[in-house]
């Protein structure tokens, strides 16, 4: 008797320590995707049935739920189809700014950045990938202080 509650237990307990594990470490149904420019530049909100995203920090948004804002002849569709870092942090709409470029950024231009990436993009439109620039150097080769599990959304390295 006493060797079939054991058993049981341990079933029981086997089986729970099998279903934790499977969800913590159960693969990403949705593959992570990597957009070079190009790539971007085609959902740049002049197609019309085509998705319009933005990336902001290498992250690409789907914006396309904004579409009044970032669609073709919105007021900021300038924004999309590219990463804009710069503009968002510096509030611009200048060529000059429509870049992922953040050299020169004062500390204000900074915590704006990061409290409109933060409040306004991460918690408003889906992230849909990453630009291919975040995680690769310009010369092709991995960039080593990229973290995975540093970035919104993700939470296990497999999905990379």
């Amino acid at each position: 008797m006493a060797t079939s509650r054991v058993c049981v237990l341990f079933v029981v307990l086997y089986t729970t320590l099998a279903e934790d594990v499977k969800l913590k470490y159960k693969p990403s149904t949705t593959p992570v995707r990597l957009f070079t420019e190009e790539e971007l530049k085609r959902y740049d909100g002049r197609e019309e049935g085509q998705p319009i995203y933005m990336a902001v920090k290498g992250v690409v948004f789907d914006v396309t739920k904004g579409k009044e804002f970032y669609g073709k002849d919105a007021p900021y569709n300038a924004l999309v189809g590219k990463d804009t870092t710069r503009a968002v942090a510096k509030m611009s709409l200048d060529p000059a700014d429509l870049t992922s470029d953040t050299t020169g950024l004062d500390e204000e231009q900074l915590e704006s950045l990061e409290s409109v990436f933060e409040g306004t993009y991460k918690r408003k439109y889906p992230i849909v990938g990453y630009t291919a620039s975040r995680i690769l150097n310009e010369d092709g080769s991995p960039n080593e202080d990229f973290k995975p599990e540093d970035q919104p959304h993700f939470r296990i390295k497999d999905e990379f």
